[in-house]
């Protein structure tokens, strides 16, 4: 088949949820991307039901055997829209009702998954990436639990699934300090299993889930699910609900706050500094209003 069969294929397989979330299927491989590039796909509550459906259908489709998950415009996926979190302010008791963490991820895809990772996989963002098998990483991408500067819960698995991948250690390193990695740093830490040039993330992630799908799927679910259950001991469930029931012992009015703070522009670009309001002391107000009546005073 040429390329320009393949591409009218693709055109004719596309699906899409909203327009926020868009599935495609190629032969047995089904891509999920988020497709909000002017917010750096970051998942307000409607794209968050969208993903969890698409999610779920590729889980039902006999057909897919593994799956692609990625975001448009350059990014992977930056978390939760804040400017959601801070208008839950007239209604706080819809957070309480979150059963499924901000992102709703489920504990489990019952397929493999691989996340094409660039730009920005950052909170919920390096949270979704979690939750795939494997992680292949754009040379020039950030990965980073930056719900830190602003006192936003964990809520969607980081807690439970990066240690048991990275080990206590590092894995508190990034949750408690919000730090960022860089492409190498996270191949070196076990976070990434590919390096791939800028560019190449998401047709390097379909090559590699294609690589996948040429086994006798049975047994490679069955091996897939015992190396899970080896990893957690049997009780993954129920570490995810313990996080997400720790997380809503954050209370609705500091998470309010910090959504806030983001949205003013403090700790922009993951800056871990200059959280808070600066207070200015009458001194260094006086001088601003001279500077900005006489522009040309020496003061």
């Amino acid at each position: 088949m040429n390329k320009l069969r393949v591409l009218q294929s693709l055109v004719r397989m596309m699906h899409t949820t909203n327009n926020v979330i868009i599935t495609e299927k190629i032969n047995h491989v089904t891509t999920i991307g988020i497709n909000r590039p002017d917010k750096r796909n970051c998942i307000d509550f409607r794209t968050a039901k969208s993903l969890k459906i698409a999610i779920e259908e590729f889980e039902r489709d006999d057909n897919a055997y593994a799956a692609v998950i990625h975001g448009t415009g350059g990014n992977f996926c930056s978390g939760f829209d804040l400017n959601e979190l801070a208008d839950l302010e007239r209604d706080p008791s819809s957070y309480d009702s979150l059963q499924n963490g901000l992102l709703g991820l489920p504990n489990y895809v019952k397929k493999p998954t691989v996340a094409a990772i660039n730009g920005y996989a950052v909170a919920g963002g390096l949270e979704l990436a979690l939750l795939c098998d494997l992680r292949v990483v754009e040379d020039t991408a950030v990965l980073g639990l930056y719900e830190r500067r602003f006192g936003i819960p964990i809520s969607d698995g980081a807690t439970v699934r990066l240690q048991a991948m990275i080990g206590l250690s590092r894995a508190l390193d990034m949750i408690l300090t919000g730090r960022s990695l860089n492409a190498n740093e996270a191949f070196e830490w076990g976070l990434a299993n590919r390096i791939v040039a800028c560019g190449t993330a998401l047709g390097q992630a379909i090559n590699l889930a294609t690589s996948l799908v040429k086994f006798p799927q049975d047994c490679l679910n069955i091996d897939r699910r015992s190396t899970y259950n080896a990893a957690y001991n049997k009780i993954f469930d129920d570490l995810i609900k313990e996080e997400r029931s720790n997380s809503k012992n954050v209370s609705i009015a500091h998470i309010i706050e910090g959504a806030k703070k983001f949205i003013a522009g403090l700790g922009r670009h993951g800056k871990s500094y200059h959280l808070t309001e600066k207070d200015i002391c009458d001194w260094e107000k006086e001088f601003r209003l001279a500077s900005e009546n006489n522009p040309k005073s020496k003061l």
